[in-house]
């Protein structure tokens, strides 16, 4: 006996509109060029800044991040010239001679210098519009190639964010020193730090690896109470996998998050409304927006016809079209770079030269705009 199997034409009418549909957006979707591609107006500027012989002999160690105040000084943010270990340098043990926060004058003059003791691992960094200094710390080690990660009141450093004046007060504590935690009084290896025109803070949390599973975005009030916080880890829109860098600003003011193991970047409205998800800007280690809707990336890339398979370097483009401009290779040999990113802070400024802190390569570099 045969059986006749019937497939009702309306299923058949819904198939064939659902493949269409898909073929149609698989279409639309927009196409970027590949970083080499786009062009580079920019010149490295040699030998900036003037980093004093006192200092580690004027060479750097891991420098973490870096950004500009309203003065056009540039502020650096770096781990005590060290380079040990390798991609995860410490603070610990470094000594007044070797200060984490630094800044320079224009030309790349150093100004002052302070912060030794107040660190285990530097990581997060920024300058609010007053000019006070917003740093995290990711340490979560009680001790670092066998030393103590305790400060002088005996407290272990790290899992906390700080507000400094520009001399180095401390003003505001976020978090509980040594203590890992979620919820509005604890970070879990806490990544980045942005300060809206408001006063409103955002902290990026989760650093991999980390005790609590950590990946998320966390508001403070600028007095520093609980707003809110949302995001867990995973790779759903909204969701994070080692969130490492953020951003607010640009004429949107919105919430820009490097999330790094996702490959993309995340945008954001102030309340935690999800805009956008960019995988253009490759695996991003940092995220700076400028007024004028510029958006500098640094990251890397998949390239199986370059050193390592990766290639790093400087991406840049619209921040709200997510359209992309230009692309600043990273002059760094990979052959010589041990463990670290390159890039993983960057910052420009009103001229809109670009300044990248480098912890694989323990360089700081800028860049000028070829005219």
């Amino acid at each position: 006996m045969r059986v006749l199997l019937r497939t009702p034409l309306w299923f058949l009418f819904a198939l064939f509109s659902i493949l269409t549909l898909a073929a149609i957006t698989r279409a639309q979707e927009t196409q970027y060029p590949k970083p080499t591609e786009l062009p580079n107006p920019y010149r490295l500027v040699e030998g900036w800044p003037t980093l004093p012989k006192s200092m580690n002999g004027g060479q750097w160690g891991e420098v973490i991040r870096v950004h500009v105040d309203t003065k056009g000084n540039v502020w650096v943010f770096h781990r005590c010239f060290n380079v040990v270990p390798a991609g995860s340098a410490t603070c610990i043990g470094r000594g007044p001679a070797n200060p984490p926060i630094l800044q320079f004058n224009p030309s790349g003059k150093l100004l002052k210098s302070f912060g030794a003791g107040l660190f285990a691992y530097p990581h997060g960094f920024t300058v609010d519009g007053v000019g006070n200094l917003w740093v995290t710390d990711v340490n979560d080690q009680e001790a670092i190639l066998g030393m103590s990660a305790k400060n002088a009141a005996g407290v272990v450093m790290g899992q906390e964010v700080l507000k400094l004046s520009p001399e180095g007060k401390v003003l505001m504590t976020l978090g509980k020193e040594g203590v890992a935690g979620t919820g509005p009084d604890g970070f879990d290896r806490p990544t980045g730090v942005a300060v809206a025109s408001n006063g409103d803070i955002f902290i990026s949390d989760g650093h991999d690896p980390n005790k609590h599973n950590a990946g998320r975005v966390v508001k403070f009030s600028k007095e520093g109470r609980f707003v809110k916080e949302w995001g867990r880890k995973g790779s759903a829109p909204g969701e994070f996998d080692e969130p490492h860098d953020i951003f607010v600003g640009g004429s949107r003011g919105w919430v820009y998050v490097a999330d790094r193991k996702n490959n993309r970047i995340q945008v954001f409205d102030q309340d935690g409304k999800f805009i956008a998800a960019w995988k253009q800007f490759g695996q991003p280690s940092s995220v700076f927006v400028g007024k004028d809707d510029t958006i500098y990336v640094g990251a890397s890339f998949p390239d199986p016809s370059a050193k390592k398979g990766e290639l790093r370097g400087i991406i840049i483009g619209n921040a709200v079209s997510g359209s992309l401009k230009a692309f600043i290779p990273d002059p760094a040999d990979l052959d010589k770079v041990i463990r670290g990113t390159s890039a993983s802070g960057i910052a420009a400024d009103s001229m809109g030269s670009v300044f990248a802190a480098d912890v694989g390569a323990h360089n700081l570099r800028k860049y000028i705009v070829v005219k």
